[in-house]
């Protein structure tokens, strides 16, 4: 407590030297939080995002989820077939052994109509089967989900998405009513619970039909079918996924040897290629951060020498009373680590705030990213062991009698 006590002293006493010196560990140790608080808030909103599809599934599709690469890429992917509910059918017939198996078929920018109520142009509809509702944790909150006899009987039936029926059914129970969708009238059977927000953007602004009557409306090859699988357990999930795939080549006549002409999507696997593009950033975030606590390294290094250069007086009289080399170099090497600590930890709150702020503007949860506030805290220790280490020997070595003839 003693060399704490003396260590907060000398920081007092030197107010703008200490001020000026710290602020390299605060610009470092802010451009590690800050870029680590943002992406950390992007990384929790997009897993909320992809974390739709139920535990275990997985989905067949035409579009990779985060396309990359470069123009020969995206025109090899672009050229590739829509997959077809035919193709849904035939691997519904292979794969026996999984929990459940759903296609859906999603169309755009529709409007759907009640009376004199009507949505904005911007309601997604998803043509799909029954198995689609578990695949994606739809919970249907009020009424009922279509069956296969309405797939079969091509019924004109429509479960609505929370949003949707805010929007349309202001003091009317939707379940029974009739609603309009590109001049087809669809019976609500209903109601799907709120599944709140992601950047913003309304998660329940859509509506289900059965994926037949949405072919009906729209025709047979309007868009590729989406086919979600779901197996039993952990277990079993890799082992589905690699006879899906297998089942899927053989159904698509994939030659043996040649990539696939289908993406296959996890939440894992979204969140990989996420983190793969926002690893460059943190990269960059700690090259920057490694410059600025460098530099902020030399000058608490300076600032110690200087130090130990003033007090080499009242340094000669500490060890004439009987202070011993140690507790000489255990004060010095101290205040090197409080000097960082205190820019550490300034850091630390501001990188914090000011990263949510930022993350706020995209609408994305915040988040104290408590790794990352570790991480920090213990650079900031490292630095002042390493940079005061010299200045705190340099201190302890001195010749008690010169040092008194010090002026």
């Amino acid at each position: 407590m003693e060399i704490l006590k003396i260590a907060f002293g000398s920081l007092h006493a030197n107010k703008l030297r200490s001020t000026l010196t710290i602020l390299g560990i605060i610009v470092g140790i802010f451009s590690i939080i800050a870029i680590s608080t943002i992406i950390s808030m992007l990384q929790t909103s997009i897993e909320d995002g992809v974390s739709q599809l139920g535990k275990n599934t997985f989905q067949i599709q035409k579009w990779p989820s985060v396309r990359t690469g470069g123009r020969e890429e995206r025109a090899k992917i672009r050229n590739r077939k829509d997959l077809t509910l035919e193709e849904y059918y035939s691997l519904e017939d292979k794969l026996v052994n999984v929990k459940s198996i759903g296609a859906e078929i999603w169309g755009f920018g529709k409007v759907v109509k009640f009376q004199n109520e009507e949505t904005n142009p911007n309601v997604s509809i998803s043509g799909c089967t029954p198995g689609a509702f578990p695949n994606n944790n739809w919970d249907v909150e009020f009424g009922r989900e279509f069956n296969e006899s309405d797939v079969s009987r091509y019924e004109r039936v429509i479960v609505l998405g929370a949003d949707v029926a805010k929007k349309i059914f202001i003091n009317t129970d939707p379940i029974g009513e009739e609603v309009w969708i590109d001049g087809n009238k669809l019976k609500v059977i209903g109601l799907l619970a709120d599944e709140g927000e992601i950047f913003g953007q309304s998660r329940g602004n859509f509506a289900l039909i059965p994926i037949s009557t949405y072919q009906g409306f729209y025709g047979k090859r309007t868009r590729s079918v989406n086919i979600t699988i779901s197996s039993f357990s952990r277990d079993d999930y890799e082992d589905v996924i690699e006879k899906t795939e297998g089942y899927f080549r053989t159904i698509r006549k994939v030659p043996p040897g040649e990539d696939n002409d289908f993406e296959i999507f996890s939440n894992q696997s979204v969140l990989s290629q996420i983190n793969q593009i926002t690893s460059g950033v943190r990269i960059g975030a700690f090259v920057i951060a490694a410059i600025a606590l460098l530099a902020a390294g030399v000058g608490i290094m300076n600032i110690m020498l200087v130090s130990v250069t003033e007090r080499t007086r009242e340094i000669g009289i500490r060890k004439a009373i009987g202070a011993k080399r140690k507790t000489i170099l255990i004060q010095f090497l101290s205040e090197a680590i409080v000097l960082c600590l205190i820019g550490g930890l300034v850091g630390i709150v501001s990188g914090v705030v000011v990263g949510n702020l930022a993350g706020s503007l995209l609408e994305a949860k915040a988040v104290i990213p408590m790794d990352y506030v570790m991480i920090g805290v213990l650079l900031c220790v490292l630095i002042g062991i390493i940079f005061g280490t010299y200045p705190a020997y340099k201190a302890s070595n001195l010749d008690p009698i010169e040092a008194l003839r010090y002026e």
